[in-house]
């Protein structure tokens, strides 16, 4: 899914209406409607919504979840923080709409030069001229003052959208001062009132807090990195045509509607051939685990076949592990490491072998590293480089630049002689690249596009929002995973599910990184559930990828996308 610009957002609604023939007004109805029925669906017990709405097309948006939410029989307060003189557009006709449903007409307050309230008294013994509701309200159902707003069992944020620029002041600032300091739980509309919707990290002054957010059409910057809520961020589509849907950035979020068709039913007739065989290079004395763990992960998320080779004194404990995994011993080192010496049975071992994985407790010898980088550079297949045998290449990343291999022939991709990925943490990608880890923490997303163009790489920068680049600069970002998965052996998972899912797409191994990416962090986060953060460790994401193939695909199916909340497939 694209991520854009507030400004592109503009101009997909402009376009939606002035190309495609969805009119504004349509818009806002479905994106209010969004709202409402989120709400209603989330809060099933919930009797009283309170909405505050600002002039703009946000509190535009408000007006139409209020209206829904009252039709739907609820009860429902709204507040206006402007004059409905101010209103206009698809604003104004919806807050006309709700005139003939309210029974206590708003007042009007003083004004600065902008036109923005200064203040707005919420006292309980503030009242109107009129002697009925008190300034700037607009209320269903209620006859007193705005504190009574804030009572309400859901809070509805419509004050400010993604077009806002901080900082917030006036009554906007006392509003959200409010909703912070209210118990009910709050929705918010596209965004959380006081944000920057393209600042891609910590918001700065008054930002309203946010139980979940409905957003619409296409996530910007700020919903994907901005941490804005730590419950389920939607995006509804309001009826924009994917055409219109434009976007500069190269940047888009992963969801499962990107990745469920990797992973939907098998054909009846099915046979292990038909999903691939997985060849996982690793282990050493005393790091026997890490490639036993990849490979198990390879089998765990569907591939046909999986053998691991390492050195021969540590062969039967990796065959210990698990029944399913097939085992090559390689000749090895005096330190228990595979030695260089093996290559010329690595290549009959590698025959007809659909992907490769290398890295995983293979460790730093000289020897191995001269294994490592002799079958990087010789491999006709795709290779999945990870742990140590990235660190092979310490300072000479050139080595295993795939621009400079690229078949010219029409098999290039069928043959896969151009697919190498990287899956590197920020320490690994620092040995590669000569940066230090601050600077790629600070740039991540450039850091990771521009490698993967240099040297036409898939590159998986792991970590915090984990970046996924292809050879063309596009970049992928997942909202999957949790801080309980900072634990050893968590790579190497990842390493075989990426292996596990090329070896069963070979013509779509792009999307096959993807998808393995977002399981990964969504087993992760499954196994949190269970487990909590701090006693996660490796071996429980392989037990929980059987519930996220389960929710991806449930997930699939949802008019509804949702990012960065994955307690449940609904």
């Amino acid at each position: 899914m694209k991520i854009v610009t507030s400004a592109e957002m503009r101009e997909i609604d402009r376009v939606t209406s002035a190309r495609f023939g969805v009119p504004s007004l349509a818009l806002m109805e479905n994106a209010g409607a969004a709202v409402a029925e989120f709400a209603l669906r989330s809060y099933l017990s919930a009797k009283t919504f309170g909405v505050i709405c600002g002039k703009g097309n946000n509190g535009g948006d408000g007006f139409v979840a209020a209206r829904k939410l009252h039709e739907a029989g609820r009860e429902v307060r709204v507040l206006l923080l402007a004059d409905p003189a101010e209103l206009k557009g698809d604003a104004a006709e919806n807050y006309g709409r709700l005139e003939g449903k309210s029974n206590s007409p708003p007042c009007r307050n003083e004004r600065d030069k902008d036109g923005v309230p200064d203040t707005l008294d919420l006292s309980h013994s503030s009242k109107g001229a009129n002697g009925g509701a008190p300034s700037l309200f607009k209320l269903f159902n209620c006859k007193t003052d705005s504190n009574f707003v804030f009572e309400c069992d859901v809070l509805i944020d419509a004050i400010l959208g993604s077009g806002f620029k901080p900082p917030v002041r006036g009554v906007y600032a006392e509003a959200i001062a409010k909703i912070n300091a209210a118990t009910a739980p709050c929705i918010a509309v596209d965004v959380p009132s006081g944000i920057d919707a393209e600042v891609m990290g910590e918001q700065t002054g008054a930002v309203a807090r946010a139980d979940a957010v409905v957003t619409f059409t296409a996530p910007r910057p700020a919903h994907v990195f901005g941490n804005l809520t730590s419950g389920p961020m939607v995006i509804a589509p309001i009826g924009s045509s994917e055409e219109a849907i434009q976007s500069s950035l190269k940047l888009n979020v992963i969801t499962p509607k990107d990745i469920s068709s990797l992973i939907g039913p098998r054909l009846r007739d099915s046979n292990k051939g038909m999903y691939g065989h997985v060849l996982v290079v690793g282990g050493s004395l005393g790091k026997t685990g890490a490639a036993g763990m990849a490979g198990f992960a390879a089998l765990r998320v569907g591939a046909g076949l999986v053998t691991v080779a390492s050195p021969k004194s540590v062969n039967a404990t990796i065959a210990g592990y698990h029944q399913e995994l097939m085992t090559e011993p390689l000749a090895e080192t005096d330190a228990g490491t595979i030695s260089s010496a093996s290559l010329k049975a690595f290549e009959q071992i590698a025959e007809r072998k659909t992907v490769l994985a290398i890295g995983p407790g293979i460790s730093r010898n000289p020897s191995t590293v001269e294994f490592v980088r002799a079958i990087v550079a010789q491999s006709q297949i795709p290779i999945v480089l990870d742990a140590d045998g990235l660190n092979a290449f310490e300072g000479n990343a050139k080595a295993f630049n795939r621009r400079d291999r690229r078949d010219e022939t029409e098999n290039a991709e069928k043959s896969g002689q151009s697919t190498l990925v990287l899956t590197p943490h920020p320490g690994e990608m620092a040995r590669l690249t000569g940066l230090s880890i601050q600077a790629i923490q600070r740039d991540r997303i450039n850091v990771a596009r521009n490698f993967a163009q240099e040297h036409g790489v898939i590159l998986v920068l792991k970590g915090d929002r984990t970046i996924v680049a292809n050879t063309d600069g596009e970049c992928w970002v997942n909202t999957t995973g949790n801080p309980g998965m900072a634990t050893g052996g968590t790579g190497d998972i990842l390493t075989g599910m990426v292996t596990g899912m090329i070896a069963q797409n070979p013509k779509h191994k792009f999307e096959a990184v993807l998808g393995a990416v977002y399981m990964h962090g969504l087993a992760g986060d499954i196994a949190r559930e269970k487990m909590g953060e701090h006693s996660l460790v490796a071996t429980d994401l392989i037990t929980a990828l059987p519930e996220a193939f389960r929710r991806v695909l449930a997930q699939a199916e949802e008019k509804w996308t949702k990012i960065g909340d994955y307690r449940n497939a609904s």
